[in-house]
């Protein structure tokens, strides 16, 4: 069995993309069981926001400029 350190090593050796993927996949791993009635309201919230952005009753903006109008806010 390897190492952690030399599992690692290879591992951030990927492209970016496939460590999203890995990311995602060891966060899923990590979750525990949640209340089904929350599950539920947090997808509602989400497909809610989705079909906002795809019928175009909200605006969506670049991250990075959202960034920078939190920092303006902060500062």
């Amino acid at each position: 069995m390897k190492s952690i350190e030399l599992l690692t090593k290879e591992l951030l050796s990927l492209p970016s993309i496939s460590r999203a993927l890995l990311a995602e996949k060891l966060v899923e791993s990590l979750e525990f069981d949640t209340d089904p009635t929350i599950q539920a309201t947090w997808t509602a919230e989400a497909k809610k926001r989705r079909d906002a952005v795809r019928n175009g009753s909200v605006q969506t903006i670049e991250g990075e400029d959202a960034l920078a109008q939190v920092r303006r806010l902060l500062a």
